[in-house]
């Protein structure tokens, strides 16, 4: 799938799979250096702006060695990209660790996945089908 994406920042390079056949995602990097103290979180520019087809969705997702390491991932995970939007993408970062941690500009500090919409309708009912779990939820399955 060719999806049209404007550059706003020609030192960005566009999103690539790190392993193309492998990864689902496509890092994103950051527009800006700047810091991020524990506990604060940003909107981070990324450079770029795209025109995702109707019937696709982008997901923000945060990158798991940023989340492992230092404790950053973004805050609104997964992050959404509607078709319409048409906009620069940024990211909502979040620090959660107990150091600041530096962005500079250049760094991959997301990934996108792009994904299939499926749109659903409603069928309003008066009763719910049964099923083995019912009505539980919240760690009730009844195991640690």
């Amino acid at each position: 799938m060719k999806i049209p994406v404007k550059i706003l920042d020609p030192e960005i390079p566009l999103p690539v799979y790190e392993h193309p056949g492998e990864d689902a995602g496509m890092d994103l990097r950051s527009r800006i250096s700047c810091i991020l103290n524990p506990g604060e979180f940003k909107k981070i520019p990324t450079g770029i702006a795209m025109a995702i087809p109707q019937g696709y969705v982008g997901y923000v997702n945060p990158r798991s060695g940023l989340a492992a390491k230092h404790g950053i991932t973004v805050l609104n995970a997964d992050g959404v990209i509607d078709s319409g939007f048409r906009g620069e993408i940024n990211v909502i970062l979040i620090n959660h660790g107990k150091e600041l941690f530096k962005i500079v500009k250049g760094h991959r500090i997301a990934q996108l996945i792009i994904h299939k919409v499926i749109e659903a309708e409603w069928e309003q009912v008066e009763n719910l089908p049964p099923s083995g779990r019912k009505e539980k939820g919240f760690g009730q399955t009844g195991r640690s």
